[in-house]
């Protein structure tokens, strides 16, 4: 038999051997309270490299918590992914679980890429605060955007306190309000 035939061929015994070292390793079956410092490290590097992977395998904007989409799954996978360190959790399927999450993640803004009411659907849409320098009451009440909290931004982002000077100001998915000033508006049609 050539030797890289007989590299790729364990023994049973060499398994066994194999699965008792990871068990020991990662204490799997054992108690979360009675994982030793040295359990609970090794199960922090793995899923670090894990981690690592899955970010590789997402979207790069997914890490940015651009929409409440991003934001949902950024919370759900650091969620899970810590109680495969911490062990109240079993350690290969919750690792398992995040690359499927990380999946779906992909799957869902693909499909919000190609349709846009699946898009809306799970990002939301934006929604207009001020309109040709007049405040949208009822929008603003919906989304729960007070005076001050508009007026806030228009003076960090839109680098004004007059209002008359905003043509829009939209509320936009990932959460920011910008800004379109009066003047910007007028300029860009001559």
């Amino acid at each position: 038999m050539p030797a890289w035939k007989s590299c790729l061929l364990m023994e049973p015994s060499d398994m066994n051997t194999f699965s008792q070292l990871l068990h020991t390793l990662l204490g799997i079956g054992t108690e979360p309270r009675e994982l030793t410092f040295l359990q609970v490290s090794v199960r922090g590097v793995i899923v670090f490299i894990a981690t690592l992977i899955m970010v590789r395998l997402g979207s790069k904007r997914s890490l940015a918590e651009k929409t409440a989409f991003d934001a949902v799954f950024i919370v759900i996978i650091g969620s899970m992914l810590a109680r495969a360190i911490n062990g109240s959790e079993a350690f290969f399927p919750t690792l398992g679980t995040g690359f499927v999450l990380v999946f779906l993640h992909r799957i869902f803004g693909l499909a919000a890429y190609y349709s846009h009411a699946f898009g809306i659907l799970v990002k939301g849409k934006p929604v207009v605060l001020v309109q040709d320098g007049r405040l949208q009451r009822k929008n603003m009440l919906w989304e729960h955007i007070s005076k001050h909290d508009l007026e806030e931004d228009m003076r960090l982002d839109a680098k004004t306190e007059d209002l008359s000077k905003i043509q829009v100001a939209r509320l936009e998915r990932s959460g920011d309000i910008s800004f379109i000033k009066a003047n910007s508006v007028k300029q860009q049609a001559t």
